[in-house]
């Protein structure tokens, strides 16, 4: 089959991607052989091939946004052939640590990802632990749900970090594919959302969606705001979230890569219990809220199509932000 590995981490313009035929893997006990239908293409995945994430699989192939037909079934598995099911980030946990027991499985030291610890969607076919696949609601189409299985689900986890009040004042940095989706459900719940950008073509695509306000990354709001959330993976710009934060506001920063964060003033950034909240993965109850929510309320979901042979450019041209929305490879 085709796939993509990540052949050597370095800058993508040097590229690290490199295409291969790959034998077809087989389902063991609890596990699912998908035909690909779609894979969304995510920043950590850049992460994974630029090396910003320390190398977990050598050559493994990238992608954990992916829409997929199951064809064959390992011993002891929910699903069936032909299914339609999403697969996402968080590929399996031990389920037995106090993390796992209390709920928070996001953070057990065991766990395990797709396109990272294990091949992903990359490729015509791939393999997924049947217990954290999804079931897709209909009313989202293949290129659609594909980047709601990890934009659109942590971009629902670091709103909800964030600590949003009814009907309060949602600042978000960064307006990609992750930004895109949860700026859309705070909408929904009443939020005036303002959003902070370098990009004029995200400004002008947050204005379609309903935000109040879009300006450069270090502009000024029209008032102080009750919550905020770094998408981008730029730690200069926690200072200036955290500027602009109300008394009592929360700063969730949702990337899992951050540059490194200047020296913070106690009395500008964090005086009059202002906070900051790392978002770390995402569990699957996390997963299944956001995946019928978002079919509930027709969530717009902006894409850019790129055929898998074209995986490569798709990445450079995240990179570079030379696309509004989220990019999906369609097989």
């Amino acid at each position: 089959m085709r796939a993509w590995m990540v052949d050597k981490p370095g800058p993508i313009d040097d590229g690290p991607l490199r295409r291969i035929d790959r034998d077809m893997p087989e389902p063991g006990q609890g596990e699912l052989l998908l035909k690909v239908l779609a894979c969304g293409v995510c920043r950590t995945d850049l992460h994974v091939a630029e090396g910003d994430l320390p190398v977990h699989l050598p050559g493994v192939t990238p992608g954990h946004e992916i829409v997929g037909e199951v064809v064959a079934v390992g011993a002891g598995c929910r699903r069936s052939v032909g299914e339609r099911v999403g697969v996402a980030w968080l590929r399996g946990t031990c389920g037995a640590c106090r993390f796992c027991r209390r709920g928070a499985e996001n953070l057990c030291p065991a766990s395990v990802y797709t396109g990272w610890d294990a091949h992903g969607g990359y490729a015509e076919y791939a393999i997924a632990v049947d217990a954290y696949a999804y079931a897709l609601p209909p009313e989202l189409d293949d290129v659609r749900a594909a980047p709601l299985l990890c934009a659109g689900i942590i971009g629902y986890r670091a709103l909800r970090r964030a600590e949003l009040p009814p009907g309060g004042r949602l600042g978000i940095w960064g307006f990609g594919g992750s930004a895109h989706l949860a700026a859309q459900i705070a909408r929904a719940e009443g939020a005036a959302v303002h959003v902070f950008t370098r990009s004029p073509a995200a400004r002008e695509l947050a204005l379609s969606l309903g935000a109040v306000w879009a300006g450069d990354s270090f502009g000024e709001a029209p008032g102080p705001l009750d919550s905020a959330i770094i998408f981008a993976p730029a730690g200069g710009l926690v200072p200036a979230a955290l500027e602009r934060l109300d008394r009592g506001g929360t700063l969730a920063i949702a990337g899992i890569h951050l540059t490194d964060v200047p020296p913070l003033d106690y009395q500008r950034h964090l005086f009059r219990e202002r906070q900051v909240r790392s978002v770390t993965a995402n569990t699957r109850a996390d997963g299944e809220e956001f995946l019928a929510l978002a079919a509930r309320l027709g969530v717009a979901v902006t894409t850019r199509p790129y055929g898998l042979d074209e995986a490569d450019q798709a990445l450079a041209d995240l990179a570079a932000d030379r696309f509004t929305g989220a990019a999906v490879l369609v097989p």
